[in-house]
C-alpha cells in the first residue's frame, strides 16, 4: 500500500481547516462556564464573515468553538435535574457495557429507556450504576428494570489527578448512582437486535474468562482481543507504564493497521491465485481488509485511537478502490478533522493527542527522505521518533517517561504486535466454531505472555527505567515538539542541535517552592476522608492518606501519587497516620512502597507492622526551613480510637495551621487543659470532618482559626458536616471551607506575619462540566459565608 501514500502530494487545503477546527474546539473545553447566546450571534458573525473573505483557518477555527459549544450545551442538558438528588426511581433499560467486578458487587453502564416510578421523572439517557450484590449477574445487552439512586456525577479534584467529572462528561454519562435492594429488580429478557453486537462481545468476553481463568495473563489477553482492560492486574500495569508499553496491551491504531494489512497481504495473495477477474485482487483486499479493521474496532468499543485508524485505513482502500494517490498527511488531517466532527469531546482524552502525535511522528520519521528505509532501520527511525517525540506529552498528562522505551519497545512491539496478537485474535474467533483448537490458541498466547513477561519485568525494575518530572507549563509543550520535531528531521537541515534547546523550558521547568520559613498546606480532596500535604523550601511532610476501597484502588496512589508528581516531588521526609480508620490510613502502603519516606509516625504502630514506623506522642517536634512542628497529642491514652488521634501544630512567622485528624470532644479538651491559647493557628483543618462529637466550643474558642477547612466528600452517608456544627463556626464568624465544594484547597503561609493565601481548585481550574463550577466562580464573595455543604459518598462514585 505504500504506493498508495506520497507525502509529495500538495494537499493545502484539509491541514489548515483540520487544526482550526480542532483548535477552536480546544478553545472551548478550557472555559470555567459556557457563554450566553450573544457568543454563539457574535461567532456566528465573525464564521461568515471569514467565510466570505476565504479566510479558512479563521473559518474552521470559530466553526470549531461554535460547534464545540453546541455540542456542549446539548451534553449539559442531559444532566441530572437536581432536585432529584439522591431519590430513588424505578428505570426500565438496557445494559450497555460488559459489568466489571468491583469488590462487592459490579459497575456498569446503563441505558435508561423509561422511567416507570416516578413517571414524571426525567433522567439521563446512559448513567454508571454499581450494584452490590454478588448474587446478581448482569450481562452485556440485557434489558433490566432496576430500582436505582442516582446523583450528579461529582468526583474527587485535586492537581495533577484524574478530573473524574470530566471522563463521565466525555462518555455521556450524565449520572451515576447505585441499585437498591428491591423486589423491583428484575431481568426482562436477553436484549433485541439494537443491542446484538454488546450480545456478542459479552458472549466472547465469558468465553475468554472461562478459557483463561487461572491465567496470571488473561487480563492482557483480554485487551489485546477486546479492548477490556479492567483485568490487568495494578503491578501488571506498573510494568507496561514503567517500560513505555502500555500502548501495545490496548487496541491501539496500530493494531488495527497491523489487521489490516495483513487481511490486505493475504486477500490481494489469495485472490490473484484464484482468477477471478470481474473483480481486480486489490479492489477485493482493499474491502476485505476495511471490514476486519471495522471488526477488530467494534471489538473496542470504538475508542478513540481505533476510530482515528479507522477513517485512515477507510481513506487509504477507498485510494487503492478508486486508484488515487493520497498524501499522507492529508489523510491524517482527514481523520483528525473526522473524529472531531463526531465527538468534539474527544480531545478531552490525552489518548486523542498521543495518538494523533505518535502517527505524525511516525509520517515524519519515514517521509520526505532520500531514498526508501526498511526492516530493522525504520523500526529503529519509528521507535526513535515517537519515544523522543511524545515525551512532552507525557510529561504534560502524565509527569512521566519512560526511558527505557525505545529498548523495551524493540523487544515486544515484535513479539506482542506481530506475534500475539494474530494468535490471540485467530483463537478468540475460533472459540465459538473449534472450541478445542480456539482454547489452544488462547493458551499459546498466554505461555508466550509468560515466557516474555520476567524481561519487560526485569527492565521495569531498573533504576533509569522511568524518569519523574512536575508538569511542565502548557507554553513549553509546543515549544519542545518542534525541537524535537528539529532533532528528527533529515541529514542536511542546519542547526538542527537548535531542537534541544527548544525543548529545555519543558524539562527544566518546576513549580514554585514556598520560600524559606514559608510553607505551602495543600487539603487535597479526598472524599470522605483526610489527606494533606505540607511543603517547605526543601522538605515534604503527608499527614494522613485517604481511603483504599477494595483491593485495586486507594487514595495513596489515586490522588496523593499523582500529586506529588504534578510537583515534582519524589521523596516524603515525614508520614504522620494520625489513627487507624481507613479513611485515614488506607493510602499508607501505596505510598510507604512506592516512595523513599524518611520517618512515618502513627498512633497505630500495629496496622503498620510491615514498615518502620515511630508512635506519635505529645512533644515530639522538629524544624524544617524555618517552620516548627510539634507534636501537641495524643496526650493520653483514650477508649476511643479517634482521641488517639495525632494532632499536628505547624508554625512559621507568616502563620500557623493546626491537624487534628478525628478528636472528638475529649480529645479537644485534653488539647485545651494542656495547652490553652498556645492551640491558636491561623488554618484549622476541622475535626472528624465536621461530626457534631467534634468541634466544641472551647476548643473553638482557643484556636480562633481565620478559616476552618473541612475535608468531606459529596453527600456522605454520615452527613458530615453536621448542621448544628456548621451553625457553631458561624455563631464564632470563623470562614468555613468544604472540599467537596471547593476541590482541593492550597494555603500558601508566607515568611512575614499574616502573609497567607488561600485558593480553591475547583474555582481556580474547574471547567464547564465541573460540578459547581458556576457558584465557585463567586466563591470570594461567599467565603465568609456559612452555607449548607453538599457531600459524596465514595462508595459508588468510583
Amino acid at each position: 500500500m505504500n504506493e498508495i501514500l506520497h507525502p509529495q502530494t500538495r494537499s493545502p487545503l484539509v491541514l489548515p481547516l483540520a487544526i482550526g477546527f480542532v483548535g477552536g474546539v480546544s478553545a472551548v473545553q478550557q472555559l470555567p462556564s459556557l457563554p450566553g447566546a450573544w457568543a454563539f450571534v457574535l461567532l456566528s458573525s465573525a464564521f461568515g464573515l471569514a467565510v466570505y473573505y476565504k479566510l479558512r483557518f479563521p473559518a474552521a477555527f470559530a466553526f470549531g468553538i461554535l460547534w464545540a459549544l453546541a455540542f456542549a450545551g446539548i451534553r449539559l442538558d442531559q444532566g441530572l435535574p437536581t432536585a432529584t438528588e439522591r431519590q430513588t426511581a424505578v428505570v426500565e433499560g438496557v445494559v450497555r457495557t460488559i459489568p466489571q467486578p468491583v469488590d462487592h458487587g459490579f459497575r456498569f453502564d446503563f441505558d435508561i429507556e423509561q422511567t416507570l416510578q416516578p413517571d414524571d421523572l426525567s433522567l439521563p439517557s446512559r448513567v454508571r450504576l454499581s450494584w452490590y450484590d454478588r448474587g446478581v449477574s448482569p450481562k452485556a445487552g440485557e434489558r433490566w428494570q432496576l430500582r436505582v439512586k442516582l446523583k450528579p456525577p461529582h468526583g474527587m479534584l485535586n492537581p495533577g489527578s484524574l478530573d473524574y467529572e470530566q471522563w463521565l462528561f466525555a462518555q455521556g454519562i450524565r449520572a451515576v448512582g447505585y441499585v437498591a435492594k428491591s423486589p423491583d429488580n428484575r431481568r426482562l429478557d436477553a436484549g433485541d437486535n439494537r443491542y446484538s453486537f454488546e450480545i456478542w462481545r459479552q458472549a466472547l468476553y465469558d468465553s475468554l474468562s472461562a478459557t483463561l481463568n487461572d491465567e496470571p495473563a488473561a487480563g492482557i489477553i483480554k485487551a489485546l482481543v477486546m479492548g477490556v482492560d479492567d483485568d490487568i492486574t495494578p503491578i501488571q500495569w506498573d510494568v507496561l507504564r514503567r517500560t513505555g508499553t502500555t500502548h501495545l496491551v490496548a487496541i491501539s491504531g496500530s493494531h488495527i493497521g497491523l489487521v489490516a494489512g495483513f487481511v490486505f497481504f493475504v486477500i490481494r495473495r489469495m485472490w490473484s491465485r484464484l482468477g477471478i477477474m470481474r473483480w481486480s485482487p486489490p479492489t477485493v483486499a482493499a474491502v476485505c481488509a476495511f471490514a476486519a479493521a471495522l471488526f477488530y474496532s467494534a471489538l473496542a468499543d470504538f475508542a478513540i485511537p481505533t476510530q482515528r485508524a479507522m477513517i485512515m485505513i477507510g481513506i487509504v482502500m477507498g485510494a487503492v478502490i478508486g486508484q488515487r494517490h493520497l498524501n499522507s498527511f492529508h489523510v491524517l488531517a482527514t481523520a483528525l478533522l473526522a473524529v472531531v466532527l463526531y465527538d468534539p469531546l474527544a480531545v478531552l482524552s490525552a489518548g486523542f493527542w498521543l495518538s494523533f502525535t505518535a502517527v505524525a511522528l511516525i509520517l515524519f520519521a519515514v517521509s520526505y527522505r532520500r531514498g526508501e528505509i526498511s526492516g530493522w532501520r525504520a523500526m529503529m527511525r519509528v521507535n526513535w521518533a515517537t519515544s523522543l517525540g511524545l515525551a512532552p506529552l507525557l510529561l504534560l498528562f502524565f509527569q512521566q517517561v519512560s526511558i527505557i522505551s525505545p529498548i523495551a519497545n524493540l523487544f515486544a512491539v515484535p513479539v506482542i504486535g506481530l506475534l500475539l496478537i494474530p494468535v490471540c485474535l485467530t483463537g478468540a474467533l475460533l472459540l465459538p466454531i473449534l472450541p478445542v483448537a480456539g482454547e489452544a490458541l488462547l493458551i499459546l498466547a498466554s505461555r508466550l505472555l509468560e515466557w516474555t513477561w520476567p524481561f519487560l519485568q526485569w527492565i521495569a525494575e531498573q533504576p533509569v527505567a522511568q524518569w519523574t518530572h512536575a508538569g511542565p507549563p502548557f507554553w513549553t509543550i509546543p515549544l519542545a515538539l518542534s525541537g524535537f520535531v528539529l532533532l528528527l528531521s533529515p541529514k542536511g537541515i542546519p542547526a538542527r542541535w537548535l531542537g534541544l534547546v527548544l525543548a529545555v523550558p519543558a524539562v527544566t521547568a518546576q513549580p514554585d517552592r514556598p520560600p524559606q520559613a514559608g510553607f505551602l498546606l495543600t487539603l487535597l480532596d479526598v472524599g470522605q476522608g483526610l489527606g494533606v500535604a505540607v511543603e517547605t523550601s526543601e522538605h515534604l511532610m503527608i499527614f494522613d492518606t485517604g481511603a483504599r476501597f477494595g483491593s485495586r484502588f486507594d487514595i495513596g496512589s489515586a490522588v496523593i501519587e499523582p500529586y506529588l508528581r504534578h510537583r515534582g516531588i519524589e521523596r516524603i521526609d515525614a508520614l504522620i497516620v494520625s489513627h487507624g480508620d481507613n479513611d485515614h490510613i488506607g493510602g499508607a502502603p501505596s505510598l510507604l512502597r512506592r516512595f523513599v519516606v524518611g520517618r512515618t509516625y502513627t498512633s497505630v504502630p500495629e496496622k503498620l507492622s510491615e514498615f518502620s514506623t515511630e508512635t506519635c506522642k505529645a512533644e515530639q517536634s522538629w524544624e524544617w526551613d524555618g517552620v516548627k512542628f510539634e507534636m501537641l497529642a495524643p496526650i493520653e491514652k483514650s477508649e476511643r480510637e479517634n482521641d488517639n488521634s495525632c494532632v499536628l501544630k505547624i508554625s512559621g512567622p507568616g502563620g500557623s495551621a493546626l491537624l487534628t485528624g478525628d478528636i472528638e470532644k475529649t480529645g479537644e479538651r485534653l488539647l485545651v487543659d494542656r495547652y490553652g491559647h498556645l492551640l491558636a493557628s491561623d488554618i484549622l483543618v476541622v475535626p472528624h470532618h465536621g461530626s457534631k462529637t467534634s468541634s466544641s466550643s472551647a476548643f473553638l474558642a482557643a484556636v480562633k482559626p481565620r478559616y476552618a477547612l473541612i475535608p468531606a466528600g459529596y453527600l456522605n452517608r454520615y452527613g458530615f458536616p453536621h448542621r448544628a456544627v456548621l451553625q457553631r463556626y458561624g455563631d464564632m464568624n470563623i470562614p468555613v471551607l468544604n472540599t467537596a465544594e471547593t476541590g482541593a484547597l492550597t494555603v500558601l503561609v508566607g515568611n512575614r506575619k499574616d502573609d497567607l493565601k488561600l485558593e480553591s481548585y475547583r474555582r481556580e481550574n474547574g471547567r464547564y462540566w465541573n460540578a459547581h463550577s458556576a457558584a465557585m466562580a463567586e466563591w470570594a464573595e461567599t467565603k465568609n459565608q456559612v452555607r449548607r455543604s453538599e457531600l459524596e459518598d465514595l462508595s459508588f462514585l468510583q
